[in-house]
């Protein structure tokens, strides 16, 4: 049994996973909205952010406790990029106990590609994972990783940053529009190309799926996004200019579909359509896996070459 802690931007997980012949399941999840990326101020992790990442770990440890799995937690973006980084984790370990390795933006990119890959027989794809406060993104080509890149851009972040009320406006889109797109002009191989296919991963690009399946009339459980659909999905949710109050019909689908996510899901709809326009894609494709799965597997296949 494993326990992958995965402390995230916006949200914390806990998965426990079971290794029988060979074959790997997960047999429990537990996901927390902790925000980190809102406790950094002035580019440092503050004392109240590392009290709730130290909180969430409690809860956490004491479900691995009654089953006796030792846990494998590692951190993204809001922890990696604070001024005080090492310093916040140390704080964390001595007070936890739990030892957290910091994921570099390569790291996550190629854990994304490697967890995602092994849920999806995608060979030709752009892998796309938006998380509070980095966005990764992954080429593969005939099913090998080519190119990743990382930006400081997440959905939690972006609404820290651009959003007034609860809900962007659409000058608060087109900000955060801007900030993607020069944000991937930077890089000479993710500042132009075609990608008709995206492999979305990660709990933006799910809710996205919970969105687009209810208001299109599709099936739960289907896995696939007509990428049109986004840019209409944020269009029908969006703040009026002239209106600061949110609709209830906005409201209404926000909180019954993503409550967790109420705040951020717009901004990381807004990133995703950014990603689409600008390499012409026609479909998203959402991964089951991702990181926490291909931090698992490389635990695993470390321990096989031991």
């Amino acid at each position: 049994m494993y326990g992958i802690i995965d402390i995230g931007s916006n949200s914390m997980h806990l998965n426990i996973y079971k290794r029988e012949n060979g074959k790997t399941s997960m047999v429990f999840t537990k996901e927390t909205a902790a925000g980190l990326a809102s406790y950094v101020l002035h580019g440092r992790m503050t004392p109240d952010g590392i009290n709730k990442a130290c909180e969430v770990l409690r809860e956490f440890q004491l479900l691995l406790e009654q089953f006796n799995i030792e846990a494998y937690a590692f951190a993204t973006a809001a922890l990696r990029d604070a001024d005080n980084s090492q310093e916040a984790i140390d704080e964390i370990t001595r007070r936890t106990g739990i030892q957290v390795y910091i994921l570099s933006s390569e790291r996550e990119a190629e854990l994304d590609f490697i967890g995602a890959s092994t849920a999806m027989n995608v060979h030709d794809s752009l892998f796309v994972d938006i998380g509070g406060a980095s966005t990764e993104l992954v080429i593969a080509k005939d099913g090998q990783m080519t190119n990743s890149f990382s930006m400081r851009i997440g959905s939690l972040n972006m609404y820290n940053k651009h959003v007034a009320d609860l809900i962007p406006t659409h000058k608060e889109r087109k900000a955060i529009e801007k900030e993607v797109l020069d944000a991937l002009a930077q890089d000479p191989v993710f500042s132009q190309g075609i990608h008709p296919n995206i492999c979305g991963i990660g709990g933006t690009i799910r809710a996205a799926g919970k969105l687009n399946n209810d208001i299109f009339g599709l099936p739960a459980d289907s896995m696939e996004i007509n990428a049109s659909n986004i840019k209409k999905i944020i269009k029908m949710l969006e703040n009026d200019e002239e209106d600061d109050l949110v609709s209830s019909d906005t409201l209404d689908i926000l909180v019954r579909l993503v409550p967790d996510r109420v705040r951020t899901i717009l901004p990381g709809l807004i990133i995703l359509h950014s990603i689409i326009k600008l390499y012409k894609s026609k479909t998203v494709q959402i991964s089951t896996a991702g990181v926490r799965e291909g931090y698992l597997y490389s635990k695993i296949m470390d321990e096989a070459q031991k």
